[in-house]
């Protein structure tokens, strides 16, 4: 084949920080211009930018409580802490996720239990459930990749056995299951607004829940001051305040995503535009199957993963789309370590902990004895290992979409 079938070169880019202009610029410059609005809790008579951040969540998802905190761990971190989730419990998580789920778990006093993966890349239930014991509290539903996970299954388990269910949609913001955004009918979710995502103000998060007392609880735990400031953040409240973190937003940030949430609609329109575009192109596959959704229509659209047969024959389509211009790797393979995988998380495998106490693992209230290996998880090493993703950003084209369809066409074809 003289001529390779990716004739136009894919455009570099990403999501959030892809879409940034004068907008975000004059954003924060309004916020320098006036240092004395600079502190997260404003001046009587004054919204500040976090203020107003959350108060547009609110509006736009529909949501009771919105709070920005410093990152997407420490809103994750919220979730669990507003249940009282800590020393002593079990929190269920996915072997495929980034290690701040599993820190999130350790960060509240609680013991991260790793489950695996099924072929939504999220939580498999069967498996969710073989892992429960009596130490367990809650569940995190990991939407990886902007693709939600199995949420209706994985609910009824956790109904079944009572536990709360923390929906993790830090690579999922905007994403949607059956007509309502994610998270929205579990007990608490976090959004993530570092640089990667889909939303970005550079590193922030969002804790939040439609239950007022647990809310209330994720306003103490994030800031240990929040009742001396008279934010009006805990008003009605029944609940006495108590002292955890110390991971507030800030106005620069606030600034940032306020007008980047105003864009949401802008980016997922292209990013799901040129996902149905390749998914259009695509043949009907001989090799592989496509990555499992519940719901299509609530996808980000941000990425596409093409699960092989085996990983022999991942490693086939690999070379096969590579000579043809495509570089797609497996998730799972010799090469670069991807961090998403619970295998590389070795400060959880080795149960490492700040102090010889060994916190959380070895607490006098833990009276489980949950044991961690590389191989812990092996149907997720073998999804994993024969799941080959192409990622979208907001500067492709339909015409890049139609290309890299042909070049996925005729790998499987070839193989």
């Amino acid at each position: 084949m003289a001529q390779k079938l990716l004739k136009t070169p894919l455009p570099d880019g990403g999501l959030g920080w892809s879409v940034i202009d004068h907008k975000e610029i004059d954003a924060v410059t309004s916020v320098l211009k006036q240092p004395q609005h600079l502190f997260r809790y404003p001046l009587p008579g004054y919204e500040s930018n976090c203020q107003g951040f959350e108060r547009e969540l609110r509006e736009n998802l529909g949501v009771k409580g919105a709070l920005m905190v410093a990152s997407g761990t420490s809103a994750l971190t919220l979730c669990l802490s507003a249940y009282g989730i800590g020393p002593g419990d079990e929190v269920i998580i996915p072997g495929y996720t980034y290690i701040s789920t599993a820190s999130a778990v350790t960060n509240a006093g609680a013991v991260p239990v790793v489950a695996d993966i099924d072929e939504s890349l999220g939580l498999d239930p069967a498996d969710v459930e073989r892992r429960i014991t009596p130490s367990t509290k809650a569940v995190i539903l990991v939407h990886m990749q902007g693709v939600p996970g199995r949420v209706r299954a994985v609910r009824e388990v956790c109904k079944k056995h009572n536990l709360k269910l923390i929906e993790d949609a830090c690579q999922a913001v905007g994403a949607t299951y059956f007509g309502k955004h994610v998270g929205m009918e579990s007990d608490a979710f976090a959004w993530s607004l570092n640089y990667y995502k889909i939303l970005t103000c550079g590193e922030g998060g969002v804790f939040f829940s439609n239950d007022q007392d647990a809310f209330l609880r994720g306003i103490y735990a994030h800031d240990p001051g929040s009742p001396m400031w008279k934010t009006g953040l805990a008003r009605g409240a029944k609940l006495s305040p108590y002292t955890q973190l110390g991971i507030r937003g800030n106005e620069v940030c606030a600034a940032i995503a306020r007008v980047q949430l105003a864009k949401l609609d802008t980016i997922l329109g292209k990013t799901r535009a040129l996902k149905k575009r390749l998914l259009a192109c695509l043949d009907q596959p001989v090799n592989y199957r496509l990555q499992h959704v519940d719901d299509p229509e609530g996808d980000c659209g941000i990425s596409i993963c093409l699960i092989a047969a085996d990983k022999e024959r991942a490693a086939v389509m690999s070379n096969l789309m590579d000579e043809q211009g495509l570089e797609i790797g497996s998730a799972f393979n010799e090469g670069f370590p991807d961090r998403h995988i619970y295998s590389y998380w070795d400060a959880i495998l080795n149960k490492e902990s700040a102090t010889p106490a060994g916190y959380p693992w070895k607490d006098a209230n833990y009276k489980g004895n949950v044991q961690y290996a590389k191989d812990m998880c092996p149907k997720t090493l073998d999804i994993l290992s024969r799941s080959l993703r192409f990622s979208m950003n907001v500067n492709m084209t339909e015409q890049n979409m139609e290309e890299v369809a042909s070049v996925i066409n005729y790998a499987d074809k070839s193989v």
